[in-house]
């Protein structure tokens, strides 16, 4: 195979969802909106640490705004699997964008305290834990089920191309104009996404049947994944690694402000840095075939190991490439786990299946965040990301136990077996 077949070969594989024409649209409506959402996070953390300097409150407010997605999740995702995705998401993401542009509001005009951040956190989180399972369920509808890691995959590419583009923005656009321009700005881009959900073919979608109406539908579903390992141990590790290492908007305006000494600038760096890395890594991982439990675990050791090196970084240059790494692990881990969990899953459970992975990810958050925080104010930002570290090679450990059952169990199953696009897992 001439080089030149090679790298179209691997182009073809990397970017496989994208010959749709309705996962173009939806990809294009996102890649605008998210740059938004990132460039609110940012501001949002920004502007709560501005209001009270303290890295426990800003713990609280993330924690504030992922409860609904930890008490209403699962339930969330009943709802994604009765009624129509499309239309679901069209909804919520009109109130988001209503949501930010509240906040953009009450922040220009110099009126917002710090209640109306813990509201206004309160009714995104509310969206977003009825969002985030039928967004993630509505994946296979626009792709099938054969082009769906890869669809996973470009889907985390583009959140931390958005994690790159927006941070880096948000902090000139803060140091400039002040955080309300971010709020503003993340109100305006949702009408990208709920244009490009406007014009998708519906007749070319493939939605599963949707889920009669009837008791014990919660219960069905959690007792689903209690009883299937393939899904069980993936979104145990989640649990534990959302919880305590995915709390970035809790720890890196601590980092930047205390440990280097920076601004808002320097916060989106840090982040944008992540999302670089994120990138290149998720392309990487979009161009190969394989997912499942041993793959998680070998990536969660390669985020802690990561982790702890961005914790040990003596100078911020060597923390922005640190970060860097810590961005490929990351959107790695991300990726396998959730195309594992939906290739694993019956179309008929898929949605409460995604929402335990919101809940075990964001869901996490109202326990992650307050402890980040109160660790970040003890010990410094170099402690909040040593704490991520430990969680991630806790989790490893916990998948590498879980495989070596398995392979003790049944030796024949193949407990180190990899799964492949359009193969359930073994």
């Amino acid at each position: 195979m001439s080089a030149r077949t090679a790298v179209r070969s691997f182009s073809e594989r990397t970017f496989a969802a994208l010959s749709g024409r309705n996962y173009r649209l939806w990809f294009g409506g996102q890649s605008i909106s998210l740059i938004g959402t990132w460039m609110q996070s940012v501001g949002q953390s920004w502007l709560v640490y501005e209001l009270t300097g303290s890295a426990a409150v800003l713990g609280t407010v993330v924690a504030i705004q992922t409860l609904p997605t930890l008490l209403l999740g699962p339930y969330a995702g009943v709802w994604a699997d009765r009624l129509d995705r499309r239309r679901l998401m069209i909804g919520l993401q009109t109130l988001m964008g209503l949501q930010a542009l509240a906040l953009a509001v009450l922040t220009l005009t110099g009126a917002v305290v710090l209640w109306h951040v813990y509201v206004l956190a309160a009714v995104l989180g509310l969206n977003k834990a009825f969002e985030n399972p039928a967004r993630q369920a509505f994946v296979q509808e626009l792709v099938g089920r054969d082009d769906l890691r890869n669809a996973v995959t470009l889907n985390s590419v583009l959140v931390n191309a958005a994690r790159a583009v927006g941070p880096a923005i948000a902090g000139l656009v803060i140091v400039a104009g002040g955080t309300g321009v971010c709020f503003a700005v993340n109100a305006a881009s949702f009408a990208a996404v709920v244009t490009s959900l406007l014009r998708l073919d519906v007749a070319a979608l493939t939605p599963a049947e949707p889920a009669p109406r009837g008791p014990g539908q919660l219960r069905e579903g959690l007792a689903y994944v209690r009883g299937n390992p393939e899904l069980f141990v993936p979104l145990v590790m989640m649990a534990l690694i959302g919880c305590l290492a995915y709390e970035f908007p809790v720890v890196l305006p601590v980092v930047a402000s205390q440990t280097f000494g920076g601004d808002a600038a320097t916060y989106g760096y840090l982040t944008g840095a992540m999302g670089v890395g994120a990138v290149v890594g998720g392309l990487v991982v979009a161009g190969r075939g394989r997912t499942g439990l041993p793959s998680l675990v070998r990536t969660a050791a390669l985020f802690g190991v990561v982790l702890g090196l961005a914790a040990l970084a003596p100078v911020l240059w060597v923390a922005l490439v640190a970060m860097g790494l810590v961005g490929m692990a990351s959107v790695a881990f991300m990726a396998g786990g959730n195309s594992t969990l939906q290739l694993a899953s019956a179309p008929g459970m898929r949605g409460r299946v995604m929402a335990l992975w919101s809940v075990a990810f964001l869901g996490s958050t109202p326990i992650g965040g307050p402890v980040a925080g109160w660790v970040s104010e003890q010990l410094g930002g170099r402690g909040g990301l040593a704490l991520g570290a430990v969680a991630c090679l806790v989790a490893a450990g916990i998948g590498g136990l879980a495989l070596r059952r398995a392979r003790s169990a049944d030796p024949a199953a193949g407990g180190d077996a990899e799964q492949v696009p359009g193969r359930p897992l073994r």
